[in-house]
């Protein structure tokens, strides 16, 4: 932690010139800590200490996120993709008859490619592969393992990930915020006392940061095979929501 004040007395003007530089270098280095001299709207020069806060609150996820879709394989490139269509349309009425919102169901891909024999010179196609990919939103966290489970059944055979969130952050981001603030007041206090200044009040406030969606990654196809294979424990854990807080401090 760099600890640098701003020098305003005019005659010691040069000093302050030649600090400057120094001070800028070393706040650069440190963890969040710098020093600023601005000047005030009565021309007098402001003194001040500046300071990064961080706040970080952990809450429990109400809504998942999965990432799910068909794979499939035709000789023929319309094969294929009836085949992905067809599976798609299981996975989706599924879906709904678990409770799913359509609004929660949202595509994220569509791509239909050539298979080549790549130990022939020049490769030729030898079949098509097609795949559809939806983003689900699952908002009863509860209900996660068994989404998953019907879904494979109906014919999903690549699930990439599931992330959980808080929906309405508002409460724990709040919390954050709070706890950001006395970090960055904590911080300011100790450099104040160990330069022998006082705090005089706020000149600025900059906030930044937000929610850390928990991610659970899962394989392509492999995975969903052994998921129909039994039921999938899905453990949502905890989320961390983080604010973080940039203030700046007039001093005396």
């Amino acid at each position: 932690m760099n600890t640098t004040l701003s020098i305003s007395r005019p005659s010691l003007r040069w000093l302050a010139t030649g600090l400057a530089a120094g001070l800028l270098a070393a706040s650069l280095a440190g963890p969040g800590i710098v020093a600023a001299q601005t000047d005030s709207d009565d021309g007098d020069t402001l003194r001040t200490i500046s300071v990064n806060g961080t706040g970080r609150v952990k809450a429990e996820p109400d809504v998942a996120d999965i990432s799910l879709g068909v794979v499939e394989q035709g000789k023929e490139a319309g094969e294929a993709s009836s085949k992905a269509a067809a599976s798609m349309d299981s996975v989706v009425t599924t879906l709904l008859e678990m409770g799913i919102d359509e609004n929660d169901i949202q595509t994220t891909s569509l791509n239909l490619s050539p298979r080549y024999d790549w130990n022939q010179e020049p490769a030729p196609i030898v079949g098509w592969e097609a795949s559809n990919m939806v983003s689900v939103t699952i908002r009863d966290i509860e209900s996660v393992g068994a989404v998953v489970d019907g879904v494979v059944d109906a014919g999903a055979n690549s699930v990439n990930g599931i992330s959980f969130r808080v929906e309405d952050p508002t409460e724990a981001q709040a919390a954050a915020r709070s706890a950001a603030v006395a970090d960055a007041e904590t911080k300011a206090n100790q450099l104040a006392a160990d330069a022998g200044v006082t705090i005089t009040g706020v000149v600025s406030i900059t906030e930044s940061g937000g929610q850390q969606p928990q991610p659970i990654y899962m394989a392509r196809n492999e995975m969903a095979m052994d998921m129909a294979a039994s039921s999938t424990p899905v453990m949502a854990g905890e989320v961390e929501l983080s604010v973080n807080v940039y203030i700046q401090y007039e001093i005396a």
